[in-house]
């Protein structure tokens, strides 16, 4: 067996591992279409079609989006896409500007960045061939999937929303006594700073994708020299937490601090950060968030509205902003200093909002790295170390949900015991993750010693 074809004979079960995962997000997908349909929303692939002309959601995510499609194309090609999609998006504005048409709800650009990706696929299947083509498809599908992913979860939230009336937030803000109620120091922080750190914030928490993208660019910046993708990368960690985090808020729905123990985003309307919603306080046990931690009393799973997302058990915030944070630590300085803001920025946001409780970011580190240790092990092969990691991994965080639900009181009553343990959980696992992956890491071979010379006479 020559090296190329032993090269190919180990590429192939990544390659046919690598295809069922996409038939499994198409099949995802697809499902998804039709359950959202039976409870009368639209679906990610509509939600997706409609952003081909009307206003998209998210501008900044599809530009993104378009920004790692092109890193397959040359240094020309990306000026004639780029340029190619901010003159579509000139005349879906002038168009509506004519017409009138009100962009409420979305940005005014990104249909140009949506269409030249749909431009480069269909380039792709009728002008290229062989591992050009299959190498610009790739990029279309790394682009496109980012936006999907998007829209998955936009999806997964509304129908977690109307799927699970009753809410176990009482569970998780008693067993969250035992890190001292973090969610309600962090928010009269948030509260005290402003407008101001509370608009950073809620920036750097809605731009997360468009971050992850920038690491992602970095890790991605050789594919159009090389000719190919490395063998891991930011983006499918970011992908994978998206597609199976919304699993776990299907069977521990919770919808957070600052709807079940507080206003609701009434609360933040003197920093004018989100629109108009639905009031949700007559849901909440009381408005007692940010100013005072609930008192310790048996928890019972309680009701709640269909509009609100069950979207916090794990944080997949922390999750995602995890994964940026280790994959940013091999980029150059300015690349891991963002990493690490990001991080810290996240963390702020996502108990300073009232998002979630201490318990959910707990639970989201230990989800994010036992994710990124199996994507990891699946690029250098399976092996004791790999498996062992994942299991360690997947059993904190089943015991982090069991003790959520089952120990809350033992939890509150007991926080110097409890406390300590839940973080000894966390750290064992981050320990265990930089312990073995740094083993798998290539270790650069000695410099070689001159030979010695024999003198001369």
């Amino acid at each position: 067996m020559d090296g190329r074809t032993a090269f190919s004979a180990w590429r192939q079960p990544r390659a046919i591992l690598w295809a069922t995962a996409g038939v499994v997000a198409l099949g995802l997908l697809v499902t998804l279409e039709i359950v959202a349909r039976r409870y009368g929303l639209p679906g990610p692939m509509t939600s997706q079609a409609r952003e081909l002309i009307f206003p998209p959601k998210s501008g900044f995510l599809l530009y993104a989006s378009m920004a790692l499609m092109m890193v397959v194309l040359t240094r020309r090609q990306r000026f004639v896409a780029a340029g190619a999609a901010i003159g579509i998006d000139a005349v879906f504005l002038l168009v509506r500007w004519a017409v009138g048409a009100k962009m409420t709800g979305g940005h005014p650009f990104g249909n140009g960045a949506l269409w030249v990706m749909l431009g480069c696929a269909v380039i792709a299947v009728t002008r290229r061939t062989g591992r050009e083509r299959v190498l610009m498809l790739k990029g279309v599908g790394l682009g496109l999937l980012l936006v999907a992913g998007r829209k998955t979860g936009d999806t997964w939230l509304l129908i977690t929303s109307k799927s699970r009336p009753a809410v176990f937030d009482q569970y998780v803000a008693t067993a969250d006594h035992a890190l001292g109620d973090p969610s309600w120091l962090v928010g009269r922080i948030v509260t005290a700073t402003g407008p101001i750190g509370a608009h950073v914030l809620n920036y750097v928490y809605a731009q997360l994708a468009v971050a992850a993208v920038v690491v992602a660019l970095y890790q991605l910046r050789h594919v159009a020299v090389e000719r190919r993708f490395p063998g891991h990368h930011l983006v499918r960690t970011f992908l994978v937490i998206g597609l199976l985090g919304p699993a776990i808020y299907m069977i521990f729905p919770v919808v957070g601090p600052l709807y079940a123990y507080g206003a609701g985003n009434e609360h933040w309307a003197w920093a004018h950060l989100w629109p108009a919603t639905p009031p949700t306080v007559h849901w909440a046990v009381a408005d007692w968030w940010p100013d005072t931690p609930p008192p310790i009393t048996t928890p019972h799973q309680m009701p709640f509205d269909q509009i609100t997302p069950r979207n916090c058990m794990p944080s997949l915030h922390t999750a995602w902003a995890t994964a940026i944070f280790v994959h940013s630590r091999k980029g150059p300085r300015i690349l891991r200093f963002a990493g690490t803001f990001w991080l810290i920025a996240t963390l702020g946001a996502t108990l300073g909002f009232g998002f979630h409780y201490g318990a959910d970011l707990v639970a989201g580190v230990v989800f994010a790295l036992t994710i990124e240790a199996a994507l990891r092990s699946v690029d250098h092969g399976w092996d004791r170390s790999g498996i062992q990691l994942v299991a360690h991994g997947a059993t904190v965080f089943a015991a982090l949900l069991l003790s959520y639900r089952y120990l809350p009181m033992e939890m509150a009553e007991h926080p110097w015991l409890f406390g300590p343990l839940l973080i000894l959980a966390m750290t064992s696992v981050v320990y265990g993750y930089v312990r073995t992956t740094t083993l798998w890491e290539p270790r650069a071979a000695p410099p070689r010693q001159p030979e010695p010379q024999p003198e001369a006479v």
